[in-house]
């Protein structure tokens, strides 16, 4: 591993692993200090049914960034609302997007931007389970950011991305079956 990369090493296990004493298991957990790989800090973020008031048409994404909660707008004044990771301090951003493209288990290529701030990052990363993109992505316009599912579920409720959205692999994969090409998403 590149010195650059080993000195970043202790920050990056501290904002992005796990909890400190945790270990992820993909089997059944042998004991309390392990999870399995849908674990979410809170109940509060779990996908689920709420009132939701709006002037968005059924179909449309909110995503409230300060409240870590993306709602998908239904019908009658309800949402599906989802738990979320969102950006960290100084990579926020805002706006409205229509979704352009949508990819099951999603490569990954890092922009030279993220490799300048973390230099052990791979250059590409083929999909599948060990890729931080997770299980589906939808991508937003023309920008670099999307809406992807992670491997390290831990991250939803905080802000620690470069500026995507993160949910939980079940939670993106419910969200892509629901949301169409062109669908609108708003970013507050």
């Amino acid at each position: 591993m590149p010195a650059a990369a080993n000195s970043n090493r202790g920050f990056m296990d501290a904002m992005f692993g796990p909890p400190p004493g945790v270990e992820l298991t993909q089997g059944r957990p042998a004991h309390q200090l392990q999870y399995q790989s849908q674990y979410v800090g809170h109940p509060k973020f779990l996908r689920q049914v709420v009132n939701y008031r709006t002037h968005h048409a059924p179909g449309t994404a909110v995503v409230d960034t300060r409240q870590h909660y993306l709602y998908l707008v239904l019908n009658g004044g309800r949402a599906m609302r989802y738990g979320i990771g969102v950006a960290r301090y100084g990579f926020e951003w805002t706006g409205t997007h229509r979704v352009t493209a949508k990819r099951e288990w999603p490569s990954w290529t890092p922009p030279a931007e993220m490799h300048a701030r973390q230099p052990g990052l791979p250059r590409f990363m083929e999909g599948g389970p060990n890729n931080p993109m997770g299980a589906r992505a939808l991508y937003l316009g023309s920008t670099l950011y999307r809406i992807h599912g992670t491997n390290e579920p831990w991250t939803i409720g905080r802000s620690v991305s470069s500026g995507c959205i993160r949910m939980t692999n079940e939670d993106v994969i419910d969200l892509y079956r629901r949301v169409p090409l062109g669908a609108k998403v708003v970013v507050v």
